[in-house]
């Protein structure tokens, strides 16, 4: 015999259900209540099918419930515990575990922030000389090669020239012809004293040694203008003999560092045959940003750092400023000179020209290791406890090596992280916290 269960027993269980399911809003409620049955249509079911029907209901209501808790309920209140505190970041052992962390405190003190330019070294152009010749000749011997040192009126090499030889010719010619016209002069002037001659004569006597006087002292000009030294002309007039031959010689003690002739070549006067140039002063010429035009001063001593020598300092002294900057690059010119005694510092030559600025009494400072690109602007993280950090947008200054000036944002004594701050903004990223003004 089948079990009956009254109208009344399963309106009871219908109720309880409802009740139980009412807190988990009208979604449930309204459900259930499109399920309930009337008295009517209550008697003709079953235990079986009674007992069906309440499961069926359980069933259903339990899928609302699921439904009602999303998967993302719990990142939401993670997130929500995180960025309780603006600006924090917190992080849970297990990441903590995951980073490396390491803290260097922000210290306070006197900074000397130095500024670098780039540069290159060059002769010093009051020191150089480009040797050419002033007559056109055929090159019968070099005495120099590039590198070697020389003394001053050094022969550096041997030209022919038949230029030479006509205007060393017209000069013999002139002398002798002034010779001539200063005996005849002599001779009408006796004559005269004794009325032999006539004042007339002895006038034309007087020009005609003036004429050839002239003559000669234009030929001697034109020597010396080509070249000739005062004691070649001596020998021309002990000797009355032509040597058409040019010696090129250094003008000062240097060093040849350029060459450009050969035996038997035929040089010309717009030709540069040897530059000489004293290497114990050179020039570090460079370039300056606008911006930092306000620290450079004329005197003032600066280092030079060459990458031949990365570990080494030449101090020099600026010597030339520039009053104009160059309209394309928007820099002024910046010229050092550097003693080189040692001849280390070779022409064209990169450097970079350090200056120290005026040195800041009060300024704190943090490793460029602690900074970081943050969503508006430059971050560091400031550890305040074990776990937990405060994000700073901060304000930087200058640069000096591995540190950095801080203007705002941080002060003396806080622990800024350096090592793994990197790791920290990956964590700021992720929980999209946003860091403290």
């Amino acid at each position: 015999m089948r079990p009956r269960v009254s109208s009344r027993m399963l309106k009871k269980s219908a109720s309880f259900v409802l009740a139980a399911l009412s807190t988990f809003g009208k979604r449930g409620s309204s459900f259930v209540k499109r399920i309930s049955f009337p008295d009517s249509d209550v008697s003709r079911f079953t235990f079986h099918e009674r007992r069906g029907v309440v499961l069926l209901v359980a069933f259903v209501l339990a899928g609302l419930v699921a439904c009602e808790k999303t998967p993302d309920q719990a990142p939401e209140a993670k997130k929500a515990v995180v960025a309780e505190t603006p600006g924090l970041l917190r992080l849970t052992p297990e990441e903590l575990a995951r980073t490396a962390i390491e803290v260097t405190p922000v210290v306070r003190g006197q900074s000397h922030v130095p500024r670098e330019f780039p540069a290159t070294v060059q002769s010093n152009e009051n020191e150089l000389a480009e040797v050419s010749t002033l007559i056109r000749g055929r090159v019968v011997k070099v005495h120099v090669d590039v590198g070697q040192d020389v003394k001053k009126d050094a022969l550096l090499a041997l030209l022919h020239s038949t230029d030479l030889g006509v205007a060393e010719g017209a000069y013999l010619k002139a002398k002798a012809k002034l010779n001539e016209a200063e005996l005849a002069y002599e001779r009408a002037r006796d004559l005269h004293e004794h009325k032999a001659v006539s004042l007339a004569e002895l006038q034309r006597r007087e020009a005609e040694m003036k004429t050839a006087r002239a003559e000669a002292r234009e030929t001697q000009n034109r020597l010396e203008l080509l070249g000739v030294p005062r004691q070649e002309l001596e020998r021309l007039d002990r000797e009355h003999t032509i040597k058409a031959d040019v010696p090129m010689r250094a003008p000062f003690d240097g060093r040849v560092i350029m060459r450009n002739i050969t035996r038997g070549e035929v040089v010309e006067t717009h030709q540069k045959l040897f530059t000489v140039a004293d290497l114990s002063d050179v020039w570090v010429v460079g370039n300056v940003p606008e911006k930092d035009v306000q620290f450079i001063r004329k005197d003032r001593r600066v280092d030079v750092i060459v990458s031949a020598y990365p570990h080494a300092i030449f101090p020099g002294t600026i010597t030339y400023i520039g009053d104009v900057l160059d309209p394309a690059t928007r820099t002024m010119r910046l010229r050092v000179t550097v003693p080189n005694p040692d001849r280390l510092l070779k022409p064209e030559m990169f450097a970079t020209v350090r200056v120290y600025a005026a040195p800041t009494p009060d300024a704190l400072t943090v490793p460029l290791a602690a900074v970081q690109n943050g969503p508006s602007g430059k971050m560091l993280f400031v550890q305040r406890g074990a776990n937990e950090f405060d994000v700073r947008t901060v304000k930087l200054g200058d640069e000096q090596g591995e540190v950095v000036t801080v203007l705002d944002g941080v002060s003396a004594g806080e622990q800024v992280v350096t090592k793994g701050s990197f790791v920290l903004k990956s964590e700021l990223e992720r929980h999209k916290i946003e860091p403290t003004p």
